[in-house]
C-alpha cells in the first residue's frame, strides 16, 4: 500500500479548520487501508464517564455494549499490554504476552468474541504525556498486514489525530488536568498494587509482605489517595488504564 496518503495526512492536518474535517479526512485513511472500524479515544481519569472519552470512532452493532456490560477493559489484553507499550502493536500478538496470567482464558474467551463481531484482527497505538499513557488510537475488522514502516506512520498519525482533535474540541485542557493525578508510587506501593490487582485481601497481601493488615491498609489509602480512587476495585481499573500494571 502506499504512504502517501498517511504522510500528507501529517503534513496538513494543522490546516483542518473542525473537527469534522478531521475525522472525515481519517474515515479515508482507514476506508484506503480497509480498516472497517476504529476509535481514537483519551485515557480516564478518576470519575469521569467513560463514553465522553470517544474523540472519534465506529464499531460494530452492540460491541461496546457488550465491552461495557461485560467489563472486558479490565481483562483486554490490548489494552493492558497498552499501559506498556511505546508503540504501535497488533491485537492478536498480544495474547502471547499473558501466557502464565491467571486472566488468560477470560482473555481468550474476550478474543473470540470480539471475532464473532467482526474484529478478526487489528492495530492500536499509544499516544503518551510527559506524565504516562494520554489515549490511543485502533484500527480493526479484517486481518490487514502493515509494513515497519506503515506502522510507524500510524503511529505518528494517531499522536497527530489525537492532538488535533483534542485542540478542535477545546478539550486540551481536560486532558493535562487528568495528568495530575499523581502516578508516582514507592516500591511498597507498587507491590502491594500489584497484589491488589492479583485478587488479593488485605490479610494475604500482609502474609506476603510481612507485615500488619494495618500497614496494608495504610499504603492501599495512599494509593487510593494518589489514584483519586473512589474504591479498591477502582483502583485497580485505574492503574490499568494508566499503565501501572499489566
Amino acid at each position: 500500500m502506499s504512504v502517501n496518503q498517511l504522510v500528507q495526512f501529517l503534513v496538513i492536518a494543522d490546516e483542518y479548520r473542525n473537527a469534522e474535517e478531521v475525522v472525515a479526512e481519517l474515515q479515508k485513511l482507514f476506508s484506503l487501508y480497509r480498516f472497517e472500524y476504529y476509535g481514537i479515544v483519551r485515557q480516564p481519569k478518576p470519575n469521569e464517564n467513560p463514553m465522553s472519552l470517544v474523540l472519534m470512532g465506529h464499531w460494530p452493532e452492540r460491541w461496546p455494549e457488550t465491552y461495557i456490560t461485560k467489563k472486558f477493559v479490565l481483562i483486554d489484553p490490548t489494552i493492558r499490554y497498552l499501559g506498556q507499550a511505546q508503540k504501535g502493536f497488533r491485537w492478536s500478538d498480544t495474547l502471547g504476552f499473558f501466557k502464565n496470567d491467571p486472566h488468560r482464558k477470560r482473555m481468550e474467551r474476550m478474543m473470540m468474541e470480539s471475532v464473532r463481531f467482526g474484529l478478526q484482527d487489528g492495530y492500536i497505538f499509544p499516544v503518551h504525556g510527559r506524565t504516562g499513557l494520554l489515549g490511543n488510537m485502533t484500527v480493526g475488522g479484517k486481518p490487514v498486514d502493515l509494513s515497519p514502516v506503515e506502522i510507524t506512520l500510524f503511529d505518528a498519525v494517531a499522536k497527530k489525530a489525537f492532538w488535533r482533535l483534542l485542540e478542535l474540541r477545546k478539550q486540551v485542557d481536560d486532558v493535562m488536568e487528568a495528568t495530575k493525578v499523581d502516578t508516582r508510587m514507592t516500591r511498597r506501593e507498587m507491590e502491594v498494587l500489584n497484589y491488589l490487582a492479583d485478587g488479593m485481601t488485605s490479610n494475604d497481601i500482609s502474609k506476603v509482605l510481612n507485615i500488619s493488615n494495618h500497614t496494608v491498609d495504610w499504603y492501599m489509602n495512599g494509593i487510593q489517595d494518589k489514584l483519586r480512587a473512589k474504591n479498591r476495585q477502582h483502583v485497580v481499573a485505574l492503574a490499568f488504564r494508566l499503565g501501572l500494571i499489566t
